[in-house]
Formats: structure tokens, C-alpha cells, sequence
């Protein structure tokens, strides 16, 4: 949840870690890998443990959130974001933050409620991801249609199951979604992952001799 540089930069810079530098891999690699680890992880127990998967989800995605926003917040106050982003950082940081304290309180008010909140939730963020991905082009808009159709056959799948069987099934069924949307976005942080760390084992490239790396930035001692 740290610095992820410039290799998030996309899907295609997740998976290829394009851009990325040893050094800011070294540093990014175990935190994806430990991301997409734990994902992966509460998908499966929230699957496995019905009594309780739909808190299991609202309380590990609350305190992801909540723990992201505190660091975009930290970091638009010391200016590590840089000034034009600081303004951005302290909106997203205070929607995760307040996002992850109500998904937690949620999680621990009641496993119904959380179940009854994802049965209106996964319908919906998966009609909204869809409609951002049709909004961009090439790969990603054939993605876009892609997860509409399968937002549409989910959202469909959800309502008929509540009508035909009782909605604490279709409560059951969106909860298996939710935790199967969550297991599919850790793959990419472990593919990601391991590119990063085959960019982390490369040597940093040498500086020739007396080389203060003042003129790097520029172009080089030749600029």
C-alpha cells in the first residue's frame, strides 16, 4: 500500500511492471505480493465461511481502505505527492477513509446487513466498472464490454435467485461474487509482483567515475 512509482500505470503496466526501476521494485514487489496474497485469501475463506463471508469481505476492504486513504492523506500533507496531486490525494484519502471506517462499522454491526449491502453493492459496482471501461479505448473497452455482459448476467442471476429462492439466497449468491471479483484483482498484483522482482535482482546501472548524478535529470553529463 506503499509507493507503487511508475509502474501503475494501467493494467498492462501492472502485469509488465514496465518503467519500473530496481530500486523502486525492491520496494514494491513484497507489498504486492503480500496484496494479492491476502486477497486471494479472504476470497476463499469468505467463500468457505457463509455464516460470516459477507463481514469477513466488509471488514478486510474497510481497513484496506482505510489504511490507504490515511497514507494518501500523510502523503498530500508532507508533499511527497507533489502539489498538483496533494489537492486529489486529500479528496480520494478522505473518501477512502470515511468509505473504510463505514464499510468496518458495517462488518460490525451485523453479517446480515453486510450480506444485504453486498447484494445491492456487487450489482452495482460491476455496472459501474464496466461503464468506466467502455469509456476508454482499445483493450480496455473490449474489457468493458466483456464485464457488462457478465455484470448483466450476474445482476440477473442475483434477482432471479431472490425471487424464485428468498433473498437470504440471492444475499448468499452476491457474497460468492463479491469474494470470486475479489480473488480475480489479486492475480494481476501476484503477476505484477513477479515482474517487479525480476526487475528488483537487475543491477542498478553504474555511474561513471566521478559522477555526481547532477545532470541525470537533464539528459546526462553530455546535455
Amino acid at each position: 500500500m506503499g509507493e507503487t512509482g511508475p509502474v501503475a500505470n494501467g493494467a498492462s503496466g501492472i502485469l509488465t511492471a514496465v518503467g519500473a526501476t530496481p530500486q523502486v521494485a525492491r520496494r514494491t514487489w513484497p507489498q504486492w505480493l503480500a496484496l494479492g496474497l491476502v486477497m486471494i485469501a479472504v476470497a476463499v475463506v469468505a467463500i468457505v465461511w457463509t455464516a460470516a463471508g459477507a463481514r469477513l469481505l466488509f471488514g478486510a476492504g474497510g481497513l484496506f481502505l482505510a489504511v490507504r486513504g490515511a497514507v494518501l492523506l500523510r502523503g498530500a500533507r508532507s508533499g511527497a505527492v507533489g502539489s498538483d496531486l496533494a489537492a486529489r490525494a486529500r479528496v480520494l484519502g478522505t473518501v477512502a477513509v470515511v468509505g473504510g471506517v463505514a464499510s468496518l462499522v458495517v462488518a460490525v454491526v451485523s453479517a446480515s446487513l453486510s450480506g444485504w449491502v453486498l447484494l445491492v453493492a456487487v450489482p452495482v459496482l460491476l455496472l459501474a466498472g464496466a461503464a468506466g471501461l467502455l469509456a476508454r479505448r482499445g483493450a480496455a473497452r473490449r474489457g468493458g464490454v466483456v464485464l457488462l455482459v457478465w455484470a448483466l448476467l450476474v445482476s440477473g442471476l442475483i434477482a432471479g435467485t431472490g425471487l424464485a429462492r428468498g433473498w437470504d439466497r440471492a444475499s448468499d449468491l452476491a457474497t460468492v461474487v463479491a469474494a470470486l471479483v475479489v480473488a480475480v484483482l489479486g492475480v494481476p498484483l501476484l503477476i505484477g509482483a513477479a515482474n517487479l522482482r525480476s526487475v528488483a535482482a537487475q543491477p542498478e546501472p553504474t555511474r561513471p567515475l566521478g559522477c555526481a548524478g547532477c545532470a541525470c535529470g537533464a539528459g546526462g553529463c553530455g546535455a
